[in-house]
């Protein structure tokens, strides 16, 4: 059978928040495995707290911009290859490098797991291009919040929550206040490559792993479906 070819972006908050992670993402893992039956998968990893605390570090060492982004990424890649170790045979830990490698080592038979690709991509946009480069019918945001939100919901109490929306409010969302990715809630460069190449988003509590998997297999969720047509 034909698979739906879905691409997973996991952010580093989600993934290892040191907060009994072992755990988490054998449940991950395994939810990823029976998933794989029905979806084609490619699984990109963010940095997460690790990330910027390398990033920090860096700065106080007096490191530019690219180079810190440099620090993040190699984080990103051993956070994507503790999530390939944790699926065995159906993954590698030796983990792509840039969008085009992803897509192209990407088969029906397995999960391909990377990290970011160079500096300025966020684990959202790469995401994208690696959807983009797939033909891929979605990408699976799971991130520390369960939906979109008009604002930050851990600052704006009052925030409105948002079950459907379209790649354009979407676009307004995330370029809204103070420019390009202020609300923090998808790469603006993520939702242009989504919105140019008809990639549908869903935005969902990357820590419910039950709402995960039916982002993934294409079933109603509680967090936020964008369409993108």
């Amino acid at each position: 059978m034909n698979k739906r070819k879905v691409v997973v972006s996991i952010g580093g908050s989600v993934l290892v928040p040191g907060d009994d992670d072992a755990t988490y993402i054998k449940g991950l893992a395994s939810m990823i495995r029976e998933a794989s039956n029905e979806a084609q998968l490619v699984i990109v990893c963010g940095g997460g707290k690790i990330s910027r605390y390398y990033s920090e570090a860096g700065r106080e060492l007096g490191g530019t911009v690219s180079q810190l982004d440099m620090l993040g990424i190699g984080v990103t890649r051993v956070n994507a290859a503790l999530l390939a170790l944790a699926l065995g045979d159906l993954s590698s830990m030796d983990v792509p490098l840039t969008a085009e490698d992803a897509a192209s080592r990407s088969a029906s038979d397995n999960v391909v797991v990377m990290g970011g690709t160079a500096p300025g991509h966020t684990t959202d946009a790469v995401a994208a291009m690696v959807a983009k480069h797939l033909n891929a019918d979605l990408v699976v945001n799971a991130t520390s919040v369960d939906a979109v939100y008009s604002d930050d919901p851990r600052k704006v109490p009052g925030a409105k929550r948002f079950s459907r929306l379209t790649i354009k409010e979407l676009g307004e969302i995330v370029y809204k206040e103070h420019g390009a990715g202020s609300s923090g809630v998808f790469d603006p460069l993520g939702v242009k490559i989504a919105e140019e190449n008809r990639i549908d988003i869903v935005i969902v509590d990357g820590r419910d792993l039950s709402e995960l998997r039916n982002a993934i297999l294409g079933k109603e969720v509680e967090g936020t479906f964008v369409n993108s047509h």
